[in-house]
């Protein structure tokens, strides 16, 4: 890799410098994104065209320096496998027509095969992959189990959760089983983009921090975990990323499954998580994203107390703590970029 910054992090190797990526970084805030978006036609449509969805991902390195790229998908894609009917509303979302709600609808549940049903997700790697040749790593990702079934079972987003949490409550075992069969799924579908040429793999688990401590080790981080070591017997090379959105009193926890780094949003300080989890994992984050809005003077000097933080040392990826809000700037993000390129404290071993 001629630039193998991100991955040397993730493995707490030393750099010559931070290395970063955005969470969110192929997007609507880049107008570039919407011109390709509008010849998509929509999103999905654009998420199944393995062209243009490598067109997106490289969009944003063409213009930053940044350090990784990240496959152009959603982390619908495994439900919307499994035939639930998803489409996005102007102005709602996701939106699932089937929602699963009974022990029934969960046993007719199939495990997509990442080579068939999701074939063009694949393809999407492989075609990002050979665009790439040896510039720069590929993130694949995929949405954690506890986060699909939200959406699954409450049949949208920006939900209050009171649907999957009577569930939770009422029927376990039906929550289960279908964590169950979503954590299978998820781990072929990661295995096979690892296979397809992502050098890195991140699970996004958005909603698990709507839980209460034992309920999210239960329902979210368990079967994370299980993800996680079914990547690591397969694939034990590639680096494994967990981001838990509000997830910071669970970082212990995270740590334990065996996961190379932890993401972290912005309502954790970075110090304190680096001083919690020690020398296991690598940390990514975790400026808020809304600092982008602000002026580039007051951006830079949000960076350095990023990285002062952290402090020196290796084992951090610089990282927005969620994904980069539509109306950012470029040039805010571009502000953001040059900061951490001038203010990151090299390590040398």
């Amino acid at each position: 890799m001629d630039n193998d910054r991100f991955l040397r992090a993730l493995r707490r190797q030393p750099v010559d410098r931070t290395p970063l990526w955005m969470m969110r970084q192929a997007g609507r805030y880049l107008p570039e994104y919407k011109a390709t978006r509008a010849r998509a036609g929509d999103f999905m449509s654009l998420c199944r065209n393995p062209e243009l969805c490598c067109e997106v991902t490289l969009q944003p390195l063409d213009r930053f320096g940044l350090d990784a790229a990240i496959l152009f998908s959603d982390i619908l894609t495994v439900p919307d496998a499994m035939g639930l009917g998803l489409r996005f509303v102007e102005g709602e979302g996701p939106v699932f027509d089937r929602p699963v709600r009974d022990a029934h609808a969960i046993e007719a549940l199939g495990v997509p095969d990442p080579e068939t049903e999701l074939r063009y997700v694949m393809d999407a790697v492989r075609t990002i992959r050979g665009a790439l040749g040896t510039r720069l790593p590929l993130i694949g990702f995929a949405g954690s189990p506890w986060t699909l079934a939200t959406y699954m079972v409450e049949g949208a987003g920006g939900s209050d959760f009171h649907t999957i949490k009577r569930m939770a409550y009422n029927a376990p075992e039906a929550l289960e089983a279908l964590l169950a069969k979503l954590a299978a799924s998820v781990s072929l579908y990661l295995e096979a983009q690892q296979r397809a040429g992502a050098d890195a793999l991140m699970i996004f688990d958005t909603w698990g921090g709507v839980l209460s401590p034992a309920d999210y080790v239960q329902f979210s981080l368990e079967p994370m975990a299980r993800i996680v070591e079914h990547l690591k017997r397969v694939a034990p090379e590639t680096p494994v990323i967990l981001f838990t959105k509000n997830g910071g009193q669970h970082l212990e926890a995270m740590a334990e499954t065996g996961c190379d780094a932890l993401g972290l949003d912005w309502t954790t300080d970075l110090g304190s998580a680096r001083s919690r989890v020690g020398t296991r994992v690598a940390l990514q984050g975790n400026l808020d994203p809304t600092w982008l809005l602000a002026q580039p003077a007051r951006i830079e000097a949000a960076v350095a107390r990023v990285l002062d933080s952290y402090g020196k040392g290796p084992g951090h990826v610089f990282n927005l703590g969620h994904g980069i809000l539509q109306q950012t700037p470029p040039e805010h993000a571009a502000a953001m970029i040059e900061a951490v390129r001038n203010l990151s404290p090299a390590f040398h071993a």
